[in-house]
């Protein structure tokens, strides 16, 4: 039997197993703010957030601040460079994600740095679900900071493609939602269990204000904790941080094969 056919039999013989696991698929790479507190469980620092491998890389130095002013230091510059090249020459992974969205600041920086998809926010998946609806049907942006959202407009037309004042989009802040919105800003813990139904009320009067609206998108990378609960209590689809991760990432998994030996 040729090699190339043994080779096959031997992957498929793992996969049909179960002894493979998703090490050995492709992984993803999180540059972290440089702050340290115990994610929930949907949280974009959870690594059981993920259907795939992920490693971390705090970058010393590097603050929600500068992510929201889009300014780092030349020092924290110089680590931000080496933490994603750290994550693709030594963990070898196959796209880079942050934990902040305003990292969509830093976007084509770290495009700069390497040649594997770099997606620092959400929105980078904009595009693809607005295409599945018509043209009067709207989605719904949840962040936690509506005025920073919208003065990152001229950014997000140029990285995604689209414009967030367009009138398909609806811009819900959670800036006032309570036990989430000032600690969000802040970058302290927020308590999921407390902030839940908060977010579940905020998402809800969202879909009565915008009737027209059939899906949402949460900006945030602390908002897909929420995820689940806005699900079942919309009944719409909900993509956030984690279904843009797993989005990029699939182009790069395996996949059963099934071929004739």
């Amino acid at each position: 039997m040729p090699k190339k056919e043994n080779k096959v039999r031997r992957i498929l013989q793992k996969k049909m197993s179960g002894e493979t696991s998703k090490s050995v698929a492709a992984c993803l790479g999180v540059i972290r703010l440089d702050y340290d507190h115990p994610p929930a469980q949907g949280d974009i620092d959870h690594p059981d957030s993920f259907n795939c491998d992920v490693y971390y890389k705090v970058v010393p130095g590097l603050t929600f601040e500068m992510c929201q002013k889009g300014q780092m230091t030349e020092e924290v510059e110089k680590r931000f460079e080496d933490s994603i090249k750290w994550l693709v020459q030594e963990k070898k992974v196959k796209g880079i994600t942050g934990d902040c969205g305003f990292m969509m600041n830093f976007q084509s920086l770290a495009r700069n740095i390497t040649k594997i998809p770099v997606f620092m926010s959400s929105l980078r998946q904009l595009p693809a679900v607005t295409c599945r609806y018509a043209e009067k049907e709207q989605i719904i942006i949840m962040t936690a900071d509506a005025k920073s959202l919208e003065s990152m407009r001229g950014l997000i037309r140029d990285e995604c493609g689209v414009d967030i004042q367009d009138k398909r989009y609806n811009i819900v802040g959670c800036e006032d939602v309570p036990h989430f919105g000032e600690a969000a800003a802040k970058g302290e813990k927020v308590k999921v269990e407390d902030a839940t139904p908060w977010i579940v009320r905020k998402a809800v009067h969202a879909l009565v204000k915008y009737p027209k609206s059939k899906a949402f998108l949460l900006e945030c990378t602390e908002l897909p904790p929420y995820s689940d609960a806005i699900r079942f209590y919309t009944g719409l689809p909900v993509y956030d941080s984690i279904t843009a991760c797993h989005f990029f990432i699939s182009g790069h998994r395996d996949c059963i094969l099934f071929v004739r030996i």
